[in-house]
């Protein structure tokens, strides 16, 4: 058997013949045989974009309740040990090498995908850690995805939009479809989507599950500004106005990164009651309080498992941190890191910078072929002044002059500038930008981590 983690991951990626194979019949047999049967919560956490976002906030809200929390999320940035963490602390080498080891003695002639291998291992070392709670991201989809062999108590689906069509259907409804099978029976089943699609309804009804939608069984309110008039105009200073949920899903700005945090506030409310006074979420960007309200709504349908004090909740906001979601990089000019991948991630990036001061913004930019490369360029055109895009040595990496002749057919006008890679591009942004200029560096997990490793920037 191998005998360090990367001879183990090496050794994984090599198992099966493709990286993703949806189903749950040859992960739930070696389950089976390793007897993993949960004691404690599972909080399984899906959704397009956000999914990360809310596991972040619950991780910490519940870690700042006096918890010891198992939260497995996916895919790393820099290390394997990103996707396992107990206690807020990545699993260490020897234990993900000696969990690795238990799934390979017993699976037998059972082949596992890179993925379904990793799941079992997290859990294993969740269970062994005797954790209190258990927060699984999913992968991809939910219905077919290797999470989905644990049954949740409490089951978060935070946006549903276009990606991944080959593995999860080209229309909404078939994604809702597929997102909706982590809902179980009895329990509680949120949704943080505004524009709730009709098959995550139907699924939920059919099954008998007990399904929370943001804006109807849970939401937030913004106060109005002190002494002034409220958003919109309506309302008293001292009012709380009820965000209006409609069909498109409307940002709701925070205060620029390192500006309003100690004085900006929100509250929340659900079917189980309120909490007041909220700080908002460290994690900057448009959507955070839709996140966030998912996240809370969890632990609103689980307070008769989980006791999270306002204390905790406060706390939780205020120190949750998730690396590559509008994160800004100290220093001149601004760097912002956004692991943006599909249309609906790069409104929302969008959205981030156009609430930021007015300043021109270089993009080093590197994608993955089989995504919706046109769609993201797209929604950022009018933000981004100049395209500075790479390849991403990947088989799945898209070369630079494949993303400038994308760039081209979708009409963007800005200046494109094709560089040797991921490094240069950051290299070559950091010469054009001035000190009042902004980098964004987006479009792929892929993008994000190379920029993290020439900044000599680390995860948590």
């Amino acid at each position: 058997m191998p005998n360090t983690l990367a001879d183990w991951l090496t050794y994984l990626e090599s198992l099966h013949p493709k990286t993703i194979a949806l189903g749950l019949e040859r992960v739930a047999q070696v389950k089976q045989r390793l007897d993993l049967e949960a004691d404690f919560p599972i909080i399984i956490v899906g959704g397009t974009n956000g999914k990360g976002s809310v596991c972040a906030m619950l991780e910490a809200m519940l870690h700042a309740a006096g918890y010891r929390v198992g939260c497995y999320t996916s895919p790393h940035l820099l290390d394997y040990n990103e996707r396992v963490r107990i206690g807020k602390q990545q699993a260490s080498d020897a234990e993900l090498c000696a969990s690795f080891a238990q799934i390979e003695q017993v699976r037998g002639d059972i082949s596992l995908t890179y993925f379904e291998f990793g799941t079992l291992a997290a859990m294993q070392c969740f269970i062994s850690h005797k954790v209190d709670v258990a927060i699984l991201e999913v992968g991809l989809g939910g219905r077919l995805d290797a999470v989905n062999v644990f049954d949740a108590d409490c089951s978060v689906v935070a946006s549903v939009d276009i990606d991944h069509v080959d593995y999860l259907g080209d229309t909404r409804e078939q994604i809702a479809f597929e997102k909706a099978g982590i809902f179980r029976q009895g329990r509680v089943a949120i949704c943080a989507d505004s524009d709730v699609p009709q098959a995550l309804r139907k699924h939920a009804q059919e099954i008998g599950a007990e399904l929370w939608c943001i804006g109807s069984e849970f939401g937030f309110h913004l106060p109005s500004p002190a002494g002034g008039r409220g958003i919109e105009g309506e309302g008293r200073g001292d009012a709380a106005r009820p965000i209006s949920i409609v069909k498109t899903l409307t940002p709701t700005p925070l205060p620029p990164a390192g500006e309003g945090l100690s004085n900006g506030q929100w509250n929340f409310y659900s079917k189980v009651g309120t909490r007041s006074s909220l700080p908002y979420p460290a994690l900057r960007g448009a959507f955070q309080l839709h996140n966030a309200s998912a996240a809370l709504a969890a632990l609103d349908a689980l307070k008769d498992k989980l006791h999270v004090s306002m204390e905790a909740v406060r706390r939780g906001l205020v120190e949750v941190q998730l690396a590559g979601r509008f994160q800004f990089v100290p220093g001149l000019p601004q760097l912002i890191l956004d692991v943006a991948h599909n249309p609906h991630a790069a409104r929302s990036l969008a959205q981030n910078l156009a609430n930021l001061p007015p300043a021109k913004t270089y993009a080093v930019f590197a994608m993955l072929k089989d995504k919706d490369i046109a769609g993201v360029a797209r929604a950022l055109g009018a933000q981004v002044e100049m395209w500075l895009v790479a390849g991403i040595d990947a088989p799945r990496g898209a070369t630079a002059e494949e993303l400038a002749q994308v760039l081209q057919n979708a009409q963007i006008h800005s200046e494109v500038q094709v560089c040797a890679s991921i490094t240069d591009a950051l290299k070559q942004a950091s010469k054009r930008a001035g000190e009042n200029d902004r980098i964004a560096a987006f479009g792929s997990f892929y993008t994000v981590a190379e920029v993290m490793q020439v900044r000599g920037l680390r995860v948590g």
